[in-house]
């Protein structure tokens, strides 16, 4: 593995370590290929600041030194500067337009709340949920998400702990695996649900994306500087292709960010 893409570091108050740390372990282990992903900067519109968010008022500051760092490491290890960001209907177009006016080269899908975050969001990991209602909300959001072409793949999409009937689950999620393929942006097995034994991944959701054929890649996920590498759960990421017979592609195509079409 020569690549990752999912990369939080101290800009967004939830991991430690400068980016130059990352860097070096990353390239000390053999990383070719490195993308920064804070989550995007947003204000909701009555005031609410998410707690794992850069700020909005240091998002530009944010890129403008990544962009920076990577000329300093160029012929070393190739850097692009990025966010992970959910798909919230009623907010996703500002959201596209912090990221864009900030400089950002790239987007992936990380889908932490089942529907909206704020003012009545619920996480879609912490705490189970039985209610079908809930997975269909997290479905809709990952598919349209998918479907919007600014992300170049889906973090995590097993994320949400769904606790109710198993053939319910399966019906729901087997349509984010199809969006996946049809559209043709991968899946990631996420290496912080590994190391960190999480709900996810979750080998009933990687079945199914066997099953359907959906381009599967891997993301570190690192919230500190050892993780910009992460061997250990490599090898278990690397099982669960061999045991689903999933379609890895390796390294992503980044899709670039640009403004939508109006």
């Amino acid at each position: 593995m020569d690549y990752n893409y999912h990369t939080h570091t101290i800009w967004c108050d939830h991991a430690t370590g400068e980016p130059s740390e990352y860097i070096e372990r990353a390239i000390q282990n053999g990383i070719k290929y490195m993308g920064f992903s804070e989550h995007v900067p947003f204000v909701f519109p009555d005031g609410f600041r998410s707690h794992f968010r850069v700020a909005v008022e240091k998002a530009e500051e944010y890129v403008t030194e990544i962009k920076k760092i990577a000329k300093k490491y160029k012929g070393q290890i190739e850097i692009k500067v990025g966010f992970e960001m959910e798909y919230y209907p009623s907010h996703f177009n500002k959201m596209l337009e912090n990221a864009i006016n900030s400089g950002a080269e790239y987007l992936i899908l990380g889908q932490h709340y089942i529907y909206e975050e704020h003012p009545k969001g619920k996480s879609a990991v912490r705490g189970k949920t039985e209610k079908t209602e809930d997975l269909k909300d997290y479905v809709a959001c990952v598919c349209t998400g998918i479907k919007s072409g600014v992300f170049s793949y889906v973090a995590h999409p097993d994320m949400i702990n769904f606790a109710g009937d198993k053939e319910i689950y399966r019906q729901e999620m087997i349509k984010i695996c199809q969006t996946s393929k049809e559209y043709n942006i991968p899946l990631e097995i996420n290496f912080l649900g590994i190391r960190g034994n999480r709900i996810y991944p979750r080998e009933d959701f990687w079945q199914l994306v066997g099953e359907v054929g959906s381009p599967v890649t891997f993301g570190f996920d690192a919230h500190d500087a050892k993780n910009a590498y992460d061997g250990e759960s490599l090898i278990k990421a690397k099982e669960l292709v061999k045991k689903y017979n999933l379609n890895y592609i390796g390294k992503p195509k980044l899709i670039e960010l640009t403004k939508p079409e109006i």
